[in-house]
């Protein structure tokens, strides 16, 4: 019985640990995407701004290497580009047109 006991606790940690990690990548997705929107609003052409800085970030996720991710690789950059998307509609959805 304690290996069930502790299997459920280990899996009620790890559930605690993955709902705080949401929250900080929430808050800090929020946080740099009000950033980014304020500070390109100032450009004198933001929406070509939008565009390289995006791109910029879309070739350095496509290039991104890391020695220890393994197979864990292509799913993480899926979820990252799949991000990013998200990024380009909030912070596209303010700019000046």
């Amino acid at each position: 019985m304690t290996d069930t006991t502790d299997t459920t606790e280990q899996i009620a940690a790890l559930k605690r640990e993955v709902a705080e990690l949401s929250g900080l990548a929430l808050a800090t997705g929020v946080i740099l995407t009000q950033l980014l929107q304020s500070m390109l609003k100032r450009e004198l052409n933001p929406w070509k701004s939008a565009t390289k800085m995006l791109d910029d970030a879309r070739s350095a996720i496509e290039g991104f290497q890391p020695e220890t991710a393994g197979e864990r690789d292509p799913a993480m950059k899926e979820r990252a580009l799949e991000a990013l998307k998200q990024y380009e509609a909030q912070i596209k959805s303010v700019l000046p047109t």
